[in-house]
């Protein structure tokens, strides 16, 4: 099977409504990232220093030394940012969801503390603030469950919300079968939560973000000062907000870090953004937790069957009768490259209709003739297919008088002489008077302008048959 594991559709064109609680237009979800005294460092036996998001400009992993400037850095995070962002946030009375690296939790008791005095949701940041990228699948694992076990013994509750950030392409995986988590953020790919299917377990997705971050103080194109953070914060707000207005409540996310937003100048911007925020109707401040929880009870996965992980034997009875007594069309459609983005009746149709257009100019032909004419005899004899039987029904062909049955059964005949393939059109999308309009008009056509057209309504008819099926 030729599998794409990447779900390119999503919510797709109608994303759900969140329907956050009260009513809120947009849920602003903020996480403080707590990484202090987890970072690479020779201290907690790594091979070097720590090189990513500070103020020093270019730095680099010092292998097998300390790295002063790196490490005061960091620890200006825990001794003066995480203070200044705590007296914010309480003085606001806006809850957020602590990002806790396990060891970086194990060596700030007092920061601990005042999260948990506050109400904060302290979720997994990891063991360590390290890459995972180049782990051993049996050695992330390991560190996941380390992580866990660790976060529980420190804060006294067991993480119910993980992000690693500096993730593997396993990750997601690992964390969905360690289990007992409401939510996994090791992802960028939407505003709104999501499920995904691992075996038997449904996991919510709670997708993080890179760009409303803080994190851009320290990188390349990025945020100088507090008002361009300050500035962009508020055109994502407005945007989501004014969505959120028109209908189908939104999600935005925001991240910080102690050692970067901690900082004074940085800070306001931040502040002011907040008090701007708090100033609209409708806006609810959730913790991660909350989010998920109100998703879980709102927004429940449901499972079906889906065509990517069917077998051949199953795609094909499914999808086999789409296209009218063809079911080579579906053998065929079922060796494409199919994903997440298949299992829609639009994604059935995209790769059954490939394999249409893609057919010989004889397949085609034989594809055309297949189909049943008209209020023709087989209908009269009822020995048309199901789909076919329901569709002309729909259009009242199996109510005619016999003056209408006549004139379709001329009609027919005239038209098969002149083609050499039956009269085909999507007759749910017409009623009877503008069939007959259509076949009068199109009897017309030069045969090679009325190929197309039939291929064209041929396509039409197995999208509307797979929407009967899928979502």
């Amino acid at each position: 099977m030729n599998r794409y594991p990447r779900d390119m559709l999503g919510h797709g064109p109608t994303p759900p409504d969140a329907g956050w609680p009260g009513g809120a237009r947009i849920a602003v979800q903020i996480v403080l990232n707590y990484e202090e005294g987890g970072e690479n460092c020779i201290l907690h036996g790594d091979a070097a220093s720590e090189a990513f998001l500070s103020d020093i400009a270019g730095a680099a992993m010092w292998p097998g030394q300390r790295h002063w400037n790196m490490e005061s850095i960091y620890e200006y995070g825990a001794r003066a940012g995480f203070w200044r962002l705590h007296r914010l946030f309480t003085s606001l009375g806006i809850p957020l969801t602590i990002y806790g690296v396990a060891t970086a939790l194990a060596r700030s008791p007092e920061q601990v503390a005042a999260m948990q005095d506050a109400g904060w949701e302290i979720a997994s940041h990891g063991f360590k603030w390290v890459e995972h990228k180049d782990m051993p699948e049996e050695e992330e694992r390991a560190a996941i469950a380390e992580a866990i076990r660790l976060h529980t013994e420190v804060t006294g509750e067991r993480p119910l919300g993980w992000y690693t950030g500096r993730c593997s392409a396993n990750t997601v995986r690992l964390v969905t079968e360690a289990g007992g988590f409401a939510y996994i953020s090791d992802t960028y790919d939407d505003d709104l939560p999501y499920w995904i299917e691992h075996g038997d377990r449904d996991q919510l997705i709670i997708p993080y973000t890179l760009e409303a971050n803080d994190m851009r103080f320290a990188t390349s194109p990025g945020w100088i000062t507090g008002d361009q953070f300050e500035r962009y914060l508020k055109d994502a707000f407005d945007t989501l907000y004014a969505e959120g207005e028109a209908g189908g409540a939104k999600m935005m996310s925001i991240g910080l870090h102690n050692r970067l937003i901690g900082r004074p100048g940085k800070m306001a911007g931040l502040k002011r953004f907040l008090e701007y925020a708090q100033a609209h109707q409708g806006v609810w401040f959730p913790r991660r937790i909350d989010v998920a929880r109100h998703w879980a009870e709102h927004h429940p996965h449901t499972r079906f069957e889906r065509p990517s992980r069917m077998s051949r034997d199953t795609f094909v009875a499914r999808f086999g009768g789409i296209f009218e007594h063809s079911p080579w069309i579906a053998e065929r459609a079922f060796a494409l490259e199919l994903g997440p983005a298949h299992d829609t009746a639009v994604g059935v149709h995209s790769a059954l209709a490939r394999m249409f257009r893609a057919a010989t100019p004889e397949e085609r032909l034989g594809v055309l003739k297949a189909h049943p004419d008209l209020a023709g005899k087989l209908a009269q004899a009822k020995r048309l297919t199901a789909e076919s039987t329901g569709e002309q029904a729909s259009a009242g062909l199996d109510a005619l008088t016999d003056a209408e049955r006549a004139r379709f059964g001329d009609l027919n005949a005239k038209y098969m002489e002149k083609h050499g393939f039956p009269f085909i059109i999507a007759v749910r999308d017409h009623d009877k008077a503008g069939i007959l309009s259509a076949f009068e008009r199109r009897l017309a056509n030069p045969t090679d302008a009325e190929l197309p057209e039939a291929c064209k309504q041929v396509e039409r008819i197995a999208l509307l048959r797979l929407k009967d099926l899928l979502p």
